[in-house]
């Protein structure tokens, strides 16, 4: 779903006092959130950083059971897996993201993400050299 309005435009209140400015924007509905987009040919809006609570935790997620595994704690990922309520599959395709270049997991956790970025697009098989993973993961 998108809206938008048809012009910009500016003006002063009759007092002097007052500058109101209409910016044509257009809003777009994703994931359950709106997303504002600037006019074509203008620069983008971009709000503060948001930082994705559910990619946070997947990757805070792997690294903890990262350490659970290479400390002994548990001999395998199916035992972790039992320990932890989930499946095997999910655990294994969580633990991947350990091998996420180390810049795009600093822009998950600060927030600097794409915007479109989903938790879902990490958990697909993605490549090992670093360079691919920017080109697919920060294109976005």
């Amino acid at each position: 779903m998108t809206t938008g309005a048809k012009a910009s435009k500016a003006h002063i209140s009759k007092d002097g006092r007052t500058a109101v400015v209409s910016i044509s924007v257009t809003f777009l509905q994703r994931g359950g959130r709106k997303q504002i987009l600037s006019p074509p040919g203008t620069a983008p809006w971009s709000p503060a950083p948001r930082v994705d609570g559910a990619l946070v935790k997947a990757v805070v997620r792997a690294h903890r059971w990262l350490h659970m595994l290479e400390s002994g704690e548990y001999s395998s990922s199916a035992e972790l897996a039992k320990t932890e309520k989930v499946n095997d599959s999910y655990l294994s395709r969580i633990l991947r993201l350990t091998l996420i270049a180390p810049d795009i997991i600093e822009a998950i956790l600060s927030g600097r993400q794409p915007r479109t970025l989903q938790l879902d697009d990490l958990l697909k098989p993605l490549p090992a050299a670093w360079e691919r993973q920017r080109s697919e993961l920060l294109r976005q």
